[in-house]
């Protein structure tokens, strides 16, 4: 095992109810600002929970974060929390605006020019906001850590960020909440911790073995789950383990001491930039045909993951590998994640231009081994046609 540093200090209020709670957690002279994106909250009761759980607190409210946070929306977000002497931000929504809120609270700290906070990775952020989240829409895992993505249009870019000073102080995570999401965000909400867990788990060994065997839980159980889920939608148990076992995919516990891929998320990134596929769409086209492509360098833990997960131990090596793969395949397409990049009615043009993309975005070094390039990222995407 890796040697690693772990620690995680957001506080998780999980279950029906819990959004009164938030009364306890902010600061009572706090000035809030409450940011959202299209409205969902007002339709579905969490806005009123809210509200009645701020009390008297000084209230400034944001709308319309995008889906894939913008760059321009979230600086004058920013600038509004500056304006209105804002010591406390609240996110209400996905992992978008979440992620959004995360760039909001270093932006309004920021001295310069906010962009080089994503071109510099989060590294140069000092100060931040503190802020809490309420969950609405599990997938990203955003909720309990200190990661972000932010979408700038007019670029064609889609850019990470990270910083300890980012992570949530507490996050509400209320099933019920999610009741009235429709099936393509809960398809999303299964394929995205799913593809989270094994950009942390299929890599290579390192006798990590209790991440392993957590990554191989939360694994087992969204394959359970998930279908479960998608034909009983009121069931507040399978929500329950659903918004839970988002919020473990990516927490950083199972990726303690151990190495990371991420490179189907960054060749995703740029189909989301380029063409708007949710990131869970762009995941499930991506990750089939990047283990495809690097099988022989993720040999070990494919052959791991073939008898753990899908519990295949019949046939050779290569066919409990590809059985594995297929397996993974079809069960993002039994959710409604198509796999394919002609699903999206994407050809040749597109995988130019996400490898012009991708070198201009200088991730040109991805993986575990940092040896996926150009090369091996057009094998992948051809393989994804």
């Amino acid at each position: 095992m890796n040697n690693f540093s772990f620690g995680n200090p957001t506080r998780i209020l999980f279950g029906e109810g819990q959004i009164k709670a938030i009364s306890e957690e902010i600061p009572a002279d706090a000035r809030v600002m409450l940011v959202y994106g299209g409205g969902s909250i007002k339709q579905n009761g969490v806005y009123d929970q809210i509200i009645d759980a701020l009390g008297d607190r000084i209230i400034s409210e944001f709308a319309g974060v995008e889906a894939n946070p913008e760059f321009t929306t979230l600086c004058k977000a920013a600038k509004q929390a500056q304006d209105d002497n804002i010591t406390y931000l609240l996110a209400a929504g996905g992992g978008s605006v979440i992620d959004g809120v995360k760039f909001i609270a270093a932006a309004a700290c920021f001295e310069g020019d906010p962009w080089q906070i994503l071109l510099k990775w989060g590294k140069n952020i000092q100060h931040a906001l503190p802020f809490g989240s309420i969950l609405t829409l599990p997938a990203t895992g955003s909720e309990m850590n200190s990661g972000s993505v932010v979408n700038r249009s007019e670029m064609k870019a889609k850019l990470p960020f990270g910083s300890p000073l980012c992570y949530p102080k507490f996050s509400v995570l209320d099933p019920t909440t999610t009741y009235t999401l429709p099936v393509r965000q809960l398809t999303n909400g299964i394929v995205d911790p799913f593809t989270h867990v094994m950009e942390q788990y299929l890599t290579y060994p390192v006798g990590a073995d209790l991440q392993d065997r957590l990554a191989e839980a939360i694994l087992q159980s969204l394959i359970e789950t998930g279908p479960k889920a998608l034909a009983d939608p009121d069931n507040y148990d399978l929500r329950a383990n659903l918004m839970w076992c988002a919020t473990m995919a990516l927490n950083g516990l199972i990726g303690c001491g151990v190495p990371q891929d991420w490179s189907t998320h960054m060749i995703g990134h740029e189909l989301t930039a380029l063409y708007g596929l949710d990131h869970a769409q762009t995941l499930a086209v991506v990750l089939p045909a990047n283990l495809r492509i690097r099988k022989a360098d993720k040999r070990e833990k494919l052959l791991q993951y073939a008898e753990r997960v899908w519990h295949i131990n019949e046939g050779s090596d290569d066919e409990r590998i590809e059985a594995a793969i297929a397996r993974t395949e079809a069960f993002f397409q039994q959710v409604g994640a198509p796999t394919r990049l002609t699903d999206y009615q994407l050809g040749d043009d597109a995988i130019g231009a996400v490898l012009s993309q991708l070198k201009q975005h200088q991730m040109v070094k991805l993986g575990e081994r940092q040896d996926v390039t150009l090369e091996v990222s057009a094998k992948i995407l051809e393989a994804a046609r």
